[in-house]
């Protein structure tokens, strides 16, 4: 448990810190709606991602005593400025004990806003760097005319955002995915990659010197896209694949949205099978040892669980 005893016996009365109307917020929610609506979501969006936080670990013990720091990935949708808010809501209530850097990744774009997010970071008072690399130039030299990008971009941005958060004396780089995308990214490694996988909410680099967290896995899309346009962040679209079609995440997430309009809350529990996993009922003998499995002749008929 990382809260403060006084946290803790808050959220015990009330479940989570009352959102209330004083003025004694982080500039990121100046001016949030003061509708029952907004509220729910608001508190909605903090207690997932604070019950992920604690689910997975992410705030990792320091044996001097000293503040980890995360390097919080902005790229200038709606999921990171989810992201960007909630934690710094967190932060602000106590309940989140870290340094926060917010850092957005220029990577050449034609056309992007490069003003934006440099701007409005400076009026939150949101500690940030700037970065730019044209990442965008090698995308398009290397990638093959009608193949998607998204993989070697996806890359040459990760292998920036380790960089810059080695120099700034970052212990994590935090992503933006939210619960969407990881059962998206689930189904697409079903259909397309033969293998039960998703966007883990916390992983160790390869180099093994830097956490990655999603502290949003719990987040549901609706609940980012409600949220960034409630608060009117100056949300910027990603024209670099956004503008491609057919592409293997776009074609998941019509199956899903077609399962969620049949049955709504079966996006929920999809994501709850993903916490779930038993692999005794699976096929990797790798992960369940079905070859050591023995019959025992001496087990009474009263300890096998009925089937009814």
């Amino acid at each position: 448990m990382f809260l403060t005893p006084l946290a803790d016996d808050v959220i015990r009365a009330y479940g989570l810190p009352m959102l209330d109307d004083s003025d004694d917020i982080h500039p990121l929610f100046h001016g949030a709606p003061k509708s029952t609506e907004f509220k729910k979501l608001r508190k909605r969006i903090v207690q997932y991602t604070r019950e992920a936080v604690e689910q997975y670990g992410m705030i990792e013990p320091r044996k001097d005593g000293s503040t980890p720091k995360w390097l919080v990935c902005l790229s200038g949708g709606k999921d990171s400025y989810t992201l960007l808010a909630v934690l710094h809501e967190l932060k602000w209530r106590g309940l989140l004990p870290v340094d926060l850097l917010a850092c957005n990744l220029d990577q050449g774009q034609p056309g992007f806003p490069a003003t934006v997010l440099p701007e409005f970071l400076e009026k939150m008072g949101v500690p940030h760097r700037i970065e730019y690399q044209d990442t965008y130039s090698i995308v398009m030299d290397k990638v093959p005319q009608g193949r998607t990008f998204c993989a070697l971009c996806s890359r040459l941005r990760r292998g920036n955002l380790y960089r810059i958060a080695r120099e700034e004396g970052c212990s994590a780089v935090v992503l933006g995915h939210h619960r969407d995308d990881i059962l998206e990214t689930f189904f697409m490694n079903l259909f397309h990659g033969g293998r039960l996988a998703t966007m883990p909410p916390k992983l160790v680099n390869e180099e093994g010197d830097l956490f990655v967290y999603r502290p949003l896995a719990h987040v549901a899309e609706v609940d980012c896209e409600k949220f960034a346009r409630a608060l009117n962040y100056p949300i910027i679209p990603c024209d670099l694949c956004g503008s491609q079609d057919g592409l293997q995440r776009q074609q998941v997430k019509q199956i899903l949205d077609g399962w969620e309009k049949n049955s709504p809350g079966r996006r929920q529990v999809m994501f709850r099978s993903l916490m779930n996993i038993r692999p005794s009922h699976m096929l990797d003998p790798k992960l369940f040892d079905f070859a050591g499995l023995m019959l025992d002749p001496e087990r009474k008929s009263s300890d096998i669980p009925s089937l009814r």
